[in-house]
């Protein structure tokens, strides 16, 4: 590992533990950090501290770290498979078909609510299956260029039927903005006992994915000649996006920045493409800069809530654009 990445590492770490401190500690009532310790580790006594701490802001501060790793995760594996820089979650239909199913549940079944994260996981997930099914099959099955117009097709399709639910209940629009704008709420372990398990097979996925990704980034004929076979890959990685994708959708909406500029800023900052660096660093970048962003928009205005989509581009465009003139 390079001084560069080393430093990357670094900065991402010490970010996300004093982003995770304040997390815990600020908001509409501040809990002082000692406070918070005696809670973690047992040593508090029962009260609306200690409840405020274990069961609204814990949970909040986890979904962040976890949402925020699986975009910037999923974008890393999409831009090494497709060997395209503007990959993300959205090429493979993900965002479009998780929007449409959250909004199925918030406008036409608004008793329901207690199914959305199942409505996003589920219709984000059938949005990457029509992809792959339409990208595999055909002449030409399991190429780029296929995924790509495929992702773009689904993703039209879905964003057609979410502008329909709209239209068809106007009065229940107000309820959705929120969850379209993207933004993490605090109602404890619920969401996440249901979303956890598609969360770790992505993860684990993308770790078995690293070093086939770099023998795929050798080209196509070179990886083959390595025993790799680069469409079995590109449909791995696109798997474990999706899986990634739409687990993060439905804990905290439409974040659609993430993945799309963490790999970038990682791979320009570390200044190195390989995804054994990118991939990690990009979910331990991805985690840090939404926790920070999280924390941000439950604080500036508190106690009124901020959606963390805005502000995570507010935050996040100004660094890149550093970056990219850095780079060039």
């Amino acid at each position: 590992m390079t001084l560069r990445q080393s430093l990357v590492w670094a900065v991402a770490a010490t970010v996300l533990v004093v982003a995770a401190g304040a997390s815990m500690t600020l908001g509409a009532v501040h809990v002082p950090l000692h406070d918070v310790l005696r809670a973690l580790t047992g040593g508090a006594p029962a009260g609306p501290l200690k409840e405020i701490v274990l069961d609204l802001r814990l949970p909040r501060t986890v979904d962040a770290v976890l949402v925020g790793a699986a975009l910037g995760t999923a974008g890393a594996l999409l831009q090494g498979a497709l060997a395209n820089p503007l990959a993300s979650p959205d090429v493979i239909g993900v965002t479009g078909g998780a929007s449409f199913g959250a909004m199925l549940v918030l406008l036409a079944f608004p008793s329901a609510i207690a199914l959305l994260p199942v409505g996003a996981l589920v219709f984000g997930s059938l949005a990457a299956a029509l992809v792959f099914a339409i990208a595999w099959s055909g002449p030409n099955a399991g190429s780029v260029a296929r995924l790509i117009l495929a992702g773009i097709a689904i993703s039209a399709l879905f964003t057609a039927g979410m502008t329909s639910l709209m239209t068809a209940f106007p009065d229940r629009v107000q309820s959705a903005v929120f969850w379209l704008a993207g933004g993490l709420s605090s109602d404890g372990w619920a969401q996440m006992n249901v979303i956890w398990p598609y969360l770790a097979a992505g993860f684990a996925l993308a770790l078995a994915l690293t070093r086939p990704l770099d023998r795929l980034a050798l080209g196509d004929d070179v990886a083959a000649s390595l025993g790799t076979r680069p469409r079995l890959i590109r449909l791995g990685a696109a798997v474990a996006a999706a899986l990634l994708a739409a687990s993060a959708a439905a804990l905290a909406g439409v974040l659609t920045f993430l993945g799309l500029v963490i790999p970038h800023v990682v791979r320009l900052a570390g200044g190195s493409a390989s995804h054994r660096f990118v991939v990690p660093a990009s979910a331990l970048c991805g985690a840090a800069l939404l926790l920070v962003g999280d924390t941000l928009a439950r604080v500036v205005l508190a106690p009124r809530e901020l959606p963390v989509g805005p502000l995570m581009v507010v935050l996040g465009v100004p660094l890149f654009l550093w970056l990219l003139r850095r780079a060039t």
